[in-house]
């Protein structure tokens, strides 16, 4: 992978996990690193489940349902990482 390749997953990273903190009702008490990560993972898994689909993943233009594919996958990813990481501070609190 390149260097472009590298700062591409980042970036496609970062909107996804900020769309997917957007679309998540309620707060998330999770970092932007962590958001970062999640989004990334879940680009790269929502491009497989969107191929695995039948949705065209490879167009000239921007890939819609690839990317609601992608918000999804992105959504249940932050929902359990906040869900993980919240449960293990709420036990060290008390």
């Amino acid at each position: 992978m390149t260097i472009t390749g590298i700062i591409t997953a980042i970036l496609i990273g970062a909107i996804v996990g900020a769309l997917a903190r957007l679309v998540l009702p309620g707060k998330q008490k999770i970092g932007i690193l962590i958001t970062i990560a999640v989004g990334i993972v879940s680009a790269l898994l929502g491009t497989a489940l969107a191929g695995a689909l039948g949705i065209p993943t490879a167009t000239s233009g921007v890939d819609w349902l690839e990317l609601l594919v992608q918000v999804i996958v992105a959504v249940i990813g932050v929902a359990l990482v906040s869900g993980l990481m919240g449960r293990k501070r709420s036990e060290v609190t008390r």
